[in-house]
């Protein structure tokens, strides 16, 4: 430290002095002299060593001036490493620039070409439109000459009029680019000459460019352009001929779709129909008869047609023998439900399908296809049950070639066993009979060919002609016989489609999806179904945005014999309905729409019919007769006229049983839209309701019961009747009371003094008021109560007081009678 003034500094050796203002709060400030350190010169000492005559020495030559103080091996490693970077970045960079080189040099060959091409394009086009040029003014010299009148001046020559110097001129002539401008850059009186506006007509590949995009006239106007401007020059006739057209009218018809038929503008037909007083835009819909008038005004012919004739788009063709190739039979393996059916469609799956293709088969296709030792490829129906079935058969979609009768080799012939027979026969389809369990202690194969006979099945050990075969499905014994079979029967079918047309198909089972939407198991029986195309299935239609096999992947195309998942519906459609492939949308659209539209007709005619029986029944009988409707499906006919005589006993005076429908066979869709009209259950005796009617039953809240003694579905109608009797009203006394006094009171009216005499007065009972023993009024008590308290009740013996309800004529000495009503159900007998 040191002092400069009696002032306080800071001191450092070699420091240079410097005052410094300090601040502190309130204000105050104070000076401080702080010296400030000078910098460092180190200067080299006598004797040191020189730098050489090369350059200053580097650092690194000197142990004691490395950093960290390495050794010399480790200094000479990084260097090494270091100077290998540099090798490898100044390579890189070499090849960098050979590759961007190359790459420049690829691009200018690119250009050069397409340069070249360009210019070979153009220079085509030039001796296109030249040649084209010569060929339409010979075209129109000739058609002058032909058609020029003997009065008429002659028609002057083309090569005298300066405009048409480059038309007269030969083809071969040499055009340049300079001379082809001057010729675009024409006066305009020239550019109304006829000859430059039949040209103008004409669309090149530089008058397209040019155009950048726009709207463009077609090669059929512009020739109709050409032919009125040389009808024009000629002095002939400029009006076109009017085109007169059958046009198709339907029940209702769109604007837009009407002036389409009629080949009119749509402005012209809104405005014909301005002009009859109907304001109607291209989207709305007119009906048949304004569009007729419409049509008659334009000059065309009307041809009516009818909704149904929407449907003849569908191509109903017979294919020529020639078209026809072989396709895979379809097989439907039927049976009772515990002889092992299932099983024996698990082990043909899994002897015949290769482990890697097994675990991709998707859980809700109901079909799949096999193939032999043979090569004879086999397509399976996995159908639920007999109802399907029939429900498939009564559509019109017969798909089941041939049918495998699994019969249980320990049970014998069962009653569903014979159903399957029956639905065989009646489909007109050969039968293989395939005895299963034949590794069962019990199995007995001869009792089962015996009761065959029994249902006119004869098999080939019993001298007939139907095909048996013992298999196991546990074993697997006897199924590759049982395939073998099939394709002999097959073969002897000769199967056959024509794959080169329209799609057409069945729906083996349909559901809705709940990421993929509706989705349908589709069978292709003839044609080939491809991705893409327009088809209408039952009620509803759609466009194939999917296709998938019995594998789970995704296909193209499928064709005869082949079951896909079709993806694309608008709706889910029903089991047994047909696939057939359209040429539009709007086609297929049309075709639903009307099918749609011809169910809802139906099923109301139906309600309607059902309605006006029981307006009948009704006009005949009480008014006040309360029925049951109910609908009644049996599985034979005597059974269901035993049901009917049964609910005809069930009733009295007040209420009845009304059987709305009665048949034979399974709970359809149609028995189901007809209980939901009528609000009535369906009752099924020893039959089921099918996948469709369930699903339509659950969505529209109708109940199906379903019964085999006939003992409990009469009881349980009988009780459901019960329901519908007025219950019995028995009314109970408890009580009776004197009025003493009437007096008046505000806001409430007259009040009765009573005197409780007998048993009890409630406030939620009855009452009826007494007049020497006449009762004048019977209401309900509007107060009752013990000095100035409102009470529920008063004992016997006890005064109170008391007002009716609406009712103010008591006197003294009345007599108020107390009663409770109690309501008591009735039953029939």
């Amino acid at each position: 430290m040191s002092e400069n003034d009696g002032k306080k500094t800071l001191g450092l050796g070699g420091s240079r002095p410097s005052n410094v203002k300090q601040s502190f709060s309130h204000g105050r400030t104070k000076n401080v002299v702080v010296e400030t350190k000078r910098k460092r010169v180190v200067v080299p000492k006598p004797g040191a060593a020189k730098p050489t005559a090369g350059g200053s020495k580097p650092a690194g030559s000197d142990p004691s001036r490395r950093p960290g103080g390495i050794s010399e091996a480790e200094y000479q490693r990084r260097m090494k490493a270091l100077q290998a970077a540099k090798e490898r970045e100044a390579e890189e960079a070499a090849k960098r620039e050979a590759e961007e080189k190359a790459r420049n040099e690829e691009r200018a060959r690119r250009r050069a070409e397409a340069e070249a091409k360009e210019a070979e394009d153009r220079e085509r086009e030039a001796r296109a439109k030249a040649k084209a040029e010569e060929e339409e003014r010979k075209k129109a010299e000739a058609a002058a000459a032909r058609a020029k009148p003997k009065s008429a001046p002659a028609a002057p020559n083309p090569a005298d009029i300066p405009g048409e110097a480059a038309v007269a001129r030969p083809s071969s002539a040499p055009r340049n680019k300079d001379r082809e401008q001057r010729d675009t850059r024409q006066p305009k009186q020239q550019k109304g000459r006829q000859d430059e506006g039949r040209r103008s007509g004409k669309l090149t590949l530089n008058d397209a460019l040019r155009g950048g995009g726009g709207h463009q006239k077609s090669v059929a106007a512009m020739k109709r352009k050409q032919e009125r401007a040389r009808q024009k020059a000629m002095g002939g006739q400029v009006e076109r001929e009017k085109v007169v057209r059958e046009v198709q009218l339907p029940e209702a018809i769109m604007v837009g779709e009407l002036a389409n038929r009629m080949s009119e503008k749509v402005a012209d037909v809104v405005k014909a129909l301005m002009t009859n007083g109907i304001m109607a835009t291209q989207t709305q819909t007119i009906d048949a008869d304004t569009a007729e008038l419409i049509v008659e005004e334009f000059g065309h012919t009307v041809v009516r047609v009818s909704d149904a004739d929407v449907e003849d788009v569908i191509d109903a063709v017979e294919d020529k023998e020639e078209d026809l190739k072989p396709r895979a039979p379809i097989i439907t393996i039927m049976g009772h439900v515990d002889h092992g059916k299932t099983s024996l469609l698990d082990a043909i799956r899994k002897t015949r399908v290769t482990a890697g293709e097994a675990g991709g088969i998707t859980q809700h296709i109901g079909a799949y296809q096999v193939t032999t030792e043979g090569g004879q490829v086999l397509t399976f129906l996995d159908t639920p049950g007999h109802a399907a079935f029939t429900s498939m058969r009564s559509r019109g979609a017969q798909v089941t070639d041939i049918v495998v009768l699994v019969v249980a080799a320990d049970d014998a012939v069962m009653p569903q066993t014979i159903e399957a027979i029956n639905h065989a026969k009646a489909a007109d389809v050969p039968m293989i009979v395939a005895i299963n369990k034949i590794d069962r202690e019990a199995a007995n194969p001869d009792k089962v060919r015996t009761d065959l006979l029994q249902h006119e099945v004869i098999v080939e050990k019993m001298s007939g002609e139907v095909q048996d075969v013992e298999v196991s499905a546990i074993t697997g014994q006897g199924l590759d016989e049982l395939l073998e079979a099939i394709a002999l029967q097959a073969e002897i079918l000769e199967l056959k489609a024509n794959p080169d047309r329209a799609a057409s198909g069945a729906v083996i089972e349909a559901q809705l999806d709940v990421g993929r939407g509706p989705v349908a198991t589709v069978l292709v029986q003839n044609g080939t179904l491809k991705q893409g195309d327009i088809f209408v299935v039952g009620e509803q239609w759609g466009k194939v945005r999917a296709l998938v096999d019995d594998k789970g992947g995704r296909v193209k195309v499928a064709g005869p014999s082949v079951p896909v998942e079709v993806l694309g519906l608008n709706g889910t459609p029903e089991a047994g309905d047909v696939l057939n492939v359209v040429d539009t949308e709007a086609q297929a659209r049309e075709i639903a729409d009307y099918r749609e539209s011809a169910a809802k007709d139906k099923r109301a005619a139906a309600g309607a019919a059902v309605t006006l029986d029981q307006l009948m029944a009704n006009a005949k009988a009480d008014e006040n007769v309360s029925e049951l409707p109910i609908l009644v499906k049996a599985d034979v006919q005597g059974s269901a006229e035993a049901i009917i005589q049964a609910m005809e006993k069930i009733g009295n005076d007040e209420v009845r049983v009304r059987v709305l429908h009665s048949g034979v066979g399974a709970i359809t869709e149609t028995d189901v839209g007809l209980a939901e009209a009528s609000g009535a259950p369906v009752i099924g005796f020893n039959v089921r309701a099918n996948t469709p009617a369930r699903n339509s039953a659950n969505q529209k809240g109708v109940e199906i019961r379903y019964y085999s003694v006939i003992y409990d579905l009469v009881d349980d109608v009988k009780a459901a009747a019960s329901g519908l009797l007025s219950a019995e009203i028995k009314e109970n006394f408890i009580g009776y009371a004197n009025i003493k006094e009437v007096f008046k009171v505000t806001g409430v009216g007259k009040v009765a003094g009573c005197l409780v005499t007998e048993g009890v007065a409630r406030r939620s009972a009855g009452v009826r008021l007494l007049r020497d023993n006449v009762v004048i009024h019977e209401g309900t008590l509007k107060t009752l109560k013990r000095f100035k308290d409102e009470v529920a009740e008063v004992q016997s013996g006890q005064e109170c007081g008391m007002a009716f309800e609406n009712y103010d004529d008591i006197r003294p000495d009345d007599v108020i009678e107390i009663f409770e009503r109690e309501e008591v159900e009735r039953k029939l007998d």
